[in-house]
């Protein structure tokens, strides 16, 4: 990724909680013909090793899971973006842009292919994206969750490599950094969390 030395963001438990928070992702790889091919779907990212290990599942209709299993998979988890108006800025020979925040992860992608391993898989997910769900699961028919089971090929990627770009307006004066975020901060969702953002990462990073 494409990412000047201002905008890059190393510190490991910010890129962990930034996957967390925007865990619906996008898996990038080969498909089942070798051709590119991408699939979103929402991760688990747990604080394990160097880096953090991605739990996920694809329907197993799915080809791209043939592709991807045992290769080097690009992860891309994309945040709250939003253009910003060079009217915010004091110098009046500026162009507009874009702020924005992504993180790209890399790692092997291992299958989980067990029904009680793909259940622990599912019991994880379920318990980040709704909790309460879990007894509601629990209590189907043995026959509906063994069917359900079958129906998907887990999988786990631990991450060996990780990118962090928090495009945030770092390369601008202070009184211009200021603007944006004050302008963000009274904006839309995606306004308000890069504001937020801005707060703790500008003049923390490079």
């Amino acid at each position: 990724m494409y990412t000047p030395g201002f905008n890059v963001v190393e510190d490991r438990a910010t890129l962990l909680e930034a996957m967390e928070r925007y865990s619906f992702a996008v898996l990038y790889g080969p498909g089942a013909e070798g051709r590119p091919v991408a699939t979103h779907l929402p991760l688990v990212v747990e604080d394990d090793g160097p880096h953090g290990v991605l739990y996920g599942h694809f329907a197993r209709a799915n080809a791209h899971w043939r592709g991807l299993a045992g290769q080097e998979t690009l992860v891309v988890f994309s945040g709250p973006h939003s253009y910003v108006t060079p009217a915010l800025y004091e110098d009046r020979q500026s162009v507009p842009t874009w702020n924005y925040i992504a993180v790209h992860a890399y790692g092997e992608l291992d299958l989980v292919e067990g029904e009680g391993e793909k259940d622990v898989l599912l019991e994880k997910l379920i318990a980040v994206t709704e909790p309460g769900f879990a007894q509601t699961w629990r209590g189907m028919p043995e026959k509906y969750r063994t069917g359900m089971l079958k129906g998907i090929v887990g999988f786990r990627i631990r991450i060996s490599r990780i990118e962090g770009k928090f495009k945030i307006s770092q390369n601008r004066e202070a009184v211009e950094r200021r603007n944006v975020q004050a302008a963000h901060a009274a904006g839309t969702d995606d306004q308000r969390a890069l504001a937020e953002w801005m707060a703790r990462i500008n003049g923390r990073e490079k």
